[in-house]
């Protein structure tokens, strides 16, 4: 699975509950990465991880379940980076890579050490060992991710997006050889443009996508031309691009083979049939995970896996 995002989480929850978790690699988005009070905070690998571990905040989708905050109100009367909420107990997290980082190891054998002190035994692989960072060009300037999305709420006019060092980045160790040899790669539904982009933008990732020959599914993240979280819809248009499951295709080209859509949008499968796309037609209202198990069950049935 090609992941990024609490939509990723979501359906990770589901698939979970449908297959075993030894034979899931999840590669994960680190444009996202950013630093608060010196910490080396990995948002979207995180999310993946204590989702895994069913220690993720059930409504949030970020986060521990029943963390606190005390550390972060105190270090508001020394900084204003307060905007950005780390838990008391994610804290150990961060404090752990960071040093870990510091003292010359990879990030990818620190998010195994992670994963592995948290019970996981679903692989996780951040897409990098390099640095990359997702730029905003906005009508309020330049912004990285984490000052769009969090801070700004997503409000500033996007006139590009960036993925600074990413043409320079080399796929993690396991990355290229997980996409290659996979059965199936599933990409979340996760933003194409914020979460899946920078993933996309390491090229070995790509050449990967595009050499392997099994099938390749996306998850569609709009339901009703509407995303349930975040700000895709928004995006798309100030792109030039409509809203829809042949945007969310476009996205994936030219090594999608279908995509998972919502009912909602079942009058969008003769345009994607004709634009070469297989349609899926699932509820993807992820709303809880006995609904996303359905659809993860639906998903590898019709692709002879369950």
């Amino acid at each position: 699975m090609l992941a990024g995002g609490v939509g990723a989480a979501k359906f990770l929850r589901g698939l979970l509950r449908v297959a075993e978790p030894t034979a899931i690699t999840v590669v994960v988005n680190t444009g996202d990465d950013e630093r608060f009070f010196g910490l080396a905070v990995s948002p979207d690998l995180d999310t993946i991880t204590y989702t895994a571990a069913g220690v993720a905040h059930p409504r949030r989708g970020w986060g521990l379940r029943d963390d606190s905050f005390r550390c972060l109100e105190a270090l508001g009367r020394f900084y204003d980076a307060t905007w950005f909420h780390l838990g008391d107990v994610d804290l150990a997290t961060h404090v752990y890579r960071t040093q870990r980082l510091a003292a010359g190891a990879r990030l990818s054998t620190v998010t195994t050490e992670i994963r592995r002190a948290f019970g996981v035994t679903v692989r996780i692989l951040p897409m990098t060992d390099d640095p990359v960072r997702t730029l905003i060009d906005t009508a309020s300037g330049t912004l990285p991710f984490q000052e769009y999305l969090v801070r700004r709420r997503a409000r500033p006019a996007v006139r590009r997006i960036r993925y600074r060092g990413a043409a320079r980045a080399r796929p993690a160790p396991g990355v290229v050889a997980a996409i290659r040899d996979a059965t199936v790669v599933v990409i979340a539904p996760s933003n194409p443009l914020l979460s899946i982009g920078p993933l996309l933008a390491v090229r070995g990732i790509r050449r990967a996508l595009e050499r392997r020959r099994g099938s390749t599914v996306a998850v569609s993240p709009l339901v009703g031309g509407r995303a349930p979280t975040g700000p895709l819809a928004r995006l798309l248009r100030r792109l030039g691009m409509r809203p829809s499951s042949l945007a969310i295709a476009d996205c994936y080209r030219p090594f999608l083979d279908a995509l998972v859509i919502d009912h909602r949008d079942r009058r969008d499968v003769p345009v994607l049939a004709a634009a070469g796309c297989r349609a899926i037609v699932a509820d993807t209202l992820f709303d809880s995970d006995r609904r996303a198990a359905v659809t993860a069950r639906r998903l590898l049935r019709t692709l002879g896996l369950a």
